[in-house]
């Protein structure tokens, strides 16, 4: 059996960037399925104000409902606390034998100052979405060494234009699914 991959992110709101490069991976790597884990709260962003869990888990689900290779996990949204990787990689090894865990570029640079990353390597494989990155890289922690990189492509999408664009009621067509995009206007998102 393959592997299952593991994708976690605020989501808010997922975007075709996220769902391209998802897809992208689940081909290269050959993965079983990807399992997109939005977070409550996450240990990087604990001062960022969110869009309430239920929203970005029921947008993730509309994303993807169609999707047979792509599954939703509401695991990190029901414990309504800080979502921590090796948590989650904990509980999903109880179901899954072999784990790869895809992050981006930018969560590589920092990955040795998230919980026990010696402990999430030795749950999942460490996939590295190599992607176009702004800043010059200038120190390398040891995980890069550790870290499989796949060539994925460069979708310039950002969740917080997406945000912004909805703020300045302007068109998103083609940035998120359309099932998205009628959720977030429904519900009357992002307005803030």
């Amino acid at each position: 059996m393959a592997a299952i991959g593991i994708f976690g992110g605020s989501f808010d709101p997922i975007h075709h960037g996220h769902l391209i490069t998802a897809q992208d991976v689940y081909i290269k790597r050959n993965l079983e399925k990807i399992i997109l884990v939005p977070c409550f709260i996450s240990p990087h962003k604990t001062a960022t104000s969110y869009t309430s869990p239920e929203h970005r888990l029921n947008m993730v689900k509309l994303a993807v409902q169609d999707i047979p290779y792509f599954e939703v996990s509401d695991f990190e949204i029901n414990k309504k606390d800080i979502s921590y990787t090796y948590d989650t990689l904990v509980e999903f090894s109880k179901k899954y034998d072999e784990m790869e865990l895809i992050i981006g570029f930018d969560n590589l640079l920092n990955f040795n100052l998230w919980k026990n990353p010696e402990g999430i390597l030795k749950f999942a494989k460490l996939i590295v979405l190599k992607r176009y990155f702004e800043q010059k890289v200038t120190s390398y922690n040891e995980y890069f060494g550790r870290a499989i990189f796949v060539d994925s492509p460069t979708i310039e999408i950002s969740a917080s234009d997406i945000r912004e664009k909805v703020r300045k009621n302007l068109p998103i067509n083609y940035l998120v699914p359309e099932k998205v995009k009628n959720y977030i206007f429904e519900n009357n998102l992002y307005k803030y």
